[in-house]
């Protein structure tokens, strides 16, 4: 949703109920922009998830079992035309059982043809076996060409860990661009060649919810309306490029982040003058 209100041609794929709340899901993504007709429909139900803030951040709860998502399964993988260039995945799904295989089955499946890009959004109450999931985690930054992921990952994968030194091992595992967000401290990303840190963008906040996933939206349409969003062009990534990708990526998130609930910004917003001040 977040990529298709900035005007990005997007679809999504995933396990989408057939009950009441996947109608509103559907519904959603159509009225965003998003095509939702990759989407594997079931009558099974649709996961819902609860939130509660505890000084200022969101925790979540989430009833999963037996779900549309959940129970995703290889046969549900579709054929993709051509004119899809980039898979981005991660967050829940990747941590439960049969989805997480068939995800990690599809990007294996597509890695050398399309860019992956793979974001953890790590939620820590849904993972069971810790190792399991790092060695996943392991296994898609292997496969990916962009990698983001929030500080607050970053903590729970490897405490005490400072974050060039991380990026650098992520580096080394395959991926191109690493970019970790910092809230109010502002993104960096990281290249073979270089580090890249931006200023934060000054905003009244109201809620942190959507606001990883509207950064990632952000890095994507910049990339891709500078003509970098392809394998070849992202091993050749200049500073200007990532900065500004950066700093756009930043703007998306703070206007979520000044409004209550998830809703991403659309792309006029943008163009209007981007957040409300503080």
């Amino acid at each position: 949703i977040a990529l298709a209100r900035l005007g990005v041609d997007t679809g999504f794929f995933g396990g989408l109920s057939t009950d009441f709340f996947g109608e509103m899901l559907r519904d959603g993504l159509v009225a965003s922009g998003a095509d939702p007709r990759f989407a594997a429909p079931s009558d099974r139900p649709t996961t819902l998830a609860f939130v509660k803030f505890f000084d200022g951040h969101p925790r979540y709860a989430f009833v999963d079992q037996g779900s549309a998502g959940r129970l995703l399964g290889e046969a549900d993988l579709p054929a993709l035309p051509d004119d899809v260039t980039v898979l981005h995945c991660g967050s829940i799904m990747l941590a439960a059982e049969p989805c997480g295989s068939t995800f990690e089955a599809l990007v294996a499946r597509e890695r050398d043809r399309r860019v992956v890009v793979f974001d953890p959004n790590i939620r820590a109450s849904l993972v069971g076996d810790r190792e399991r999931y790092l060695a996943r985690i392991a296994r898609f930054v292997a496969m990916a060409d962009i990698v983001k992921l929030s500080d607050e990952d970053l903590a729970w994968l490897a405490p005490g860990v400072a974050m060039a030194d991380f990026a650098a091992g992520w580096l080394d595992r395959g991926a191109g661009l690493v970019v970790v967000t910092a809230g109010g401290e502002g993104p960096t990303g990281f290249t073979a060649t270089g580090t890249f840190r931006r200023p934060p963008v000054a905003v009244r906040l109201a809620d942190t919810i959507g606001a990883g996933d509207t950064f990632t939206a952000g890095l994507l349409c910049s990339l891709a309306g500078q003509g970098c969003l392809d394998k070849a062009a992202l091993t050749e990534l200049g500073a200007q490029q990532i900065e500004t990708a950066l700093d756009f990526a930043a703007r998306a998130a703070a206007v979520t982040v000044s409004r209550a609930g998830c809703n991403p910004p659309w792309r006029n917003e943008l163009e209007a003058g981007g957040p409300p001040q503080p």
